[in-house]
């Protein structure tokens, strides 16, 4: 059941991505955090092609780091905007840096807790992110990028995922910190969802589909 479990909450973080790119290209901005993207595109790249995980996770981490790259693509195109202060080369730097931290950042993480899988870091990242989504959507004035779909396939799919690792692998059951970081990003998802309902009612704008 772990495998079956797990590739459901995949399919529901493939359908976050590709809903995060339809409303990215739609609205001319980009639906992921910095930071965030830098860690989960990093992640992706290392379980994709330099640690790859068995199949069939690995074939899904092939799909992720795709529709990840396309979020890149958004943001670096589109992302300048929101950051008025700097340079546009100065943009481009700063996310080369986070790429440069984040890769053997990863990597130092799962050699200091012999996690050959990747699960402290993807779960610590998804936390970082989840809070960052909160973030994002409080300093932005609208909500450009998001829809309530998005907010709601991302709690799904990371709530599967929490609860496959919980139930079926000893990394979890044994770990208080997996388990602190499985109920934390669920609360932060639902903030990150109700805060964005409260926000569409707010400015009195329909909910949008996708």
């Amino acid at each position: 059941m772990f495998t079956e479990i797990m590739m459901l909450g995949g399919l529901f973080w493939s359908a976050t991505y590709i809903l995060i790119i339809r409303r990215g290209f739609k609205e001319k901005t980009f639906g992921m955090p910095m930071v965030a993207l830098c860690a989960n595109i990093s992640w992706e790249a290392i379980f994709a092609f330099f640690m790859p995980h068995d199949a069939p996770q690995l074939y899904v981490n092939y799909i992720w780091f795709s529709l990840d790259a396309v979020i890149v693509f958004q943001f670096l195109k589109y992302g300048k905007k929101e950051f008025p202060n700097i340079s546009k080369w100065q943009f481009f730097a700063i996310f080369g840096l986070g790429i440069s931290i984040a890769i053997p950042m990863i990597l130092a993480i799962n050699y200091e807790l012999e996690d050959s899988v990747g699960a402290y870091a993807a779960f610590g990242q998804n936390l970082m992110m989840s809070i960052l989504f909160v973030t994002m959507l409080i300093n932005r004035k609208g909500i450009e990028g998001q829809s309530i779909y998005i907010a709601l396939f991302k709690m799904i799919g990371t709530g599967l995922s929490s609860l496959a690792f919980f139930l079926y692998r000893p990394i979890a059951q044994d770990s208080i910190l997996l388990q602190f970081l499985f109920i934390s990003i669920f609360i932060f998802d639902v903030i990150y969802t109700v805060g964005l309902y409260l926000k569409y009612k707010k400015i009195e704008l329909p909910f949008k589909r996708f």
